[in-house]
């Protein structure tokens, strides 16, 4: 009976072992961390960087077609914004915008960029948001922002959300804040790599072009996938300024 109940134990050890795919990993201090989200993150930061650097290095007064372009994304990201926050809409531009160009850029890079051809001990380069860790962490930042939001407006008297309309609702308003952020990351993490499975499973059982409308409908869903991730992050922040709905 003992021994039995050692196998079984062995056995749950064992299989908490297991992974799914194989990861590089960097120890960081006392922590393992994934390397390769890390440098793909760096890619695409470094690509927004550049891209913000060569959009404010040279203004003009008659407005440049690359000029055009990045105000056109700035008014963008404000509609977003002001649709969903309401007047007080101007602080949360920067954390909204963010959030919108690095999770595009980041699903984006996992279609355009040849992460494969880069080879590395374990593993192999994606998409940062291919990652439940990136997409979980940008979740709980939204969270953040709105508890912050919420309380910087009324203090206190911002926890009276979870009794109204009346305090029976208490635990479901309660479970409300940690769904939140298991939707918006499980449905980011989850689009994202069932596209790349989907290409990675064409490429490899017909001809090289026969995926590209695949391609290009993955294109299209993963600028999508960034507007609602987006825009659900701007709505939780005005409902958290505004009250209970």
């Amino acid at each position: 009976m003992k021994l039995c109940y050692i196998n079984t134990l062995k056995g749950l050890y064992d299989i908490s072992g297991v992974e799914v795919g194989q990861h590089f990993y960097w120890r960081i201090g006392g922590f393992q961390v994934h390397a390769q989200v890390i440098i793909t993150s760096w890619v695409v930061i470094a690509i927004l960087l550049g891209s913000a650097i060569i959009a404010v290095r040279n203004p003009q007064t008659i407005p440049t077609d690359s000029q055009n372009f990045f105000e056109y994304v700035l008014e963008f990201i404000r509609d977003v914004s002001k649709t969903q926050i309401g007047e007080e809409y101007g602080p949360w531009v920067p954390f909204i915008g963010t959030l919108f160009l690095f999770i595009f850029v980041s699903n984006w890079s996992g279609a355009l960029l040849p992460w494969k051809i880069i080879q590395l001990p374990h593993g192999e380069l994606a998409a940062p948001t291919n990652d439940i860790n990136t997409t979980v962490a940008l979740a709980l930042l939204t969270s953040v922002a709105y508890f912050y939001a919420g309380l910087s407006k009324k203090g206190l008297g911002y926890f009276g959300k979870y009794i109204q309309p009346t305090p029976i609702l208490l635990p479901i308003n309660i479970l409300e804040d940690f769904t939140k952020p298991l939707s918006l990351s499980f449905r980011l993490f989850g689009n994202i790599l069932a596209d790349e499975l989907v290409v990675l499973v064409l490429v490899s059982l017909v001809p090289s072009v026969v995926p590209i409308p695949v391609m290009l409908l993955g294109l299209f869903t993963s600028g999508i996938q960034a507007l609602i991730f987006a825009t659900l992050a701007a709505a939780y922040i005005g409902e958290s300024m505004e009250g209970h709905h």
